[in-house]
């Protein structure tokens, strides 16, 4: 019982929409009703500016590692893979959103900050380097979440964190379809524009 109700707790926690909430407070508009509509920390960047956008990221992030912090702290490591998930869902389907949502990269970021480091700052420079040549957040955001599967294999870690890995891999790219469609079609948004 005290692990179902930690995955609850879990999804309510990944559920804060910190982007709409910063934004609301303090630059007093909805986030999405401007821009890309989305309550992520690009679109925060792209209409709030800067310094609200990395609030809003650092609380998505922490969302993550608050997440598999829980898990671990109260059931161990496969708890904390399934909190992780738990976390990323919210963000993408927030309760207090009408179960609407961001992408899941920064939060997911967190859940991969705390487990493996070493990992998210391989991803993290993949990141970089594709938005520096493409300018494409979407595309970074795609191409880290494919490879972050193949990094957990490559680094030999356990079973249950190739699975959340490859469950957080699903819910990235199936929150980018839009995204993916828009860079078929080269119509998506470059970071700046």
């Amino acid at each position: 019982m005290q692990e179902v109700f930690l995955v609850c707790l879990c999804y309510l926690l990944g559920a804060i929409p910190f982007s709409y909430l910063f934004v609301r407070i303090l630059k007093g508009f909805d986030i999405r009703k401007h821009g890309s509509g989305n309550v992520g920390s690009t679109n925060v960047l792209r209409t709030a500016g800067k310094g609200v956008a990395v609030a809003a990221l650092a609380g998505d992030l922490l969302k993550g590692v608050l997440a598999v912090w829980l898990g671990l702290h109260f059931g161990g490591e496969i708890l904390a893979s399934i909190c992780a998930i738990a976390a990323v869902v919210g963000h993408c389907w927030s309760a207090y959103l009408g179960f609407k949502g961001g992408k899941g990269v920064a939060t997911t970021a967190g859940v991969i900050l705390y487990l493996m480091p070493k990992i998210l700052l391989l991803l993290l420079i993949v990141f970089i380097v594709i938005v520096a040549i493409s300018r494409y957040v979407s595309l970074a955001s795609i191409s880290v979440a494919v490879l972050l599967p193949l990094m957990v294999y490559i680094f030999d870690k356990p079973n249950h964190l190739l699975i959340m890995s490859v469950m957080l891999t699903i819910l990235v790219i199936f929150q980018h379809r839009e995204n993916i469609t828009r860079l078929w079609n080269g119509i998506e948004g470059k970071i700046g524009q």
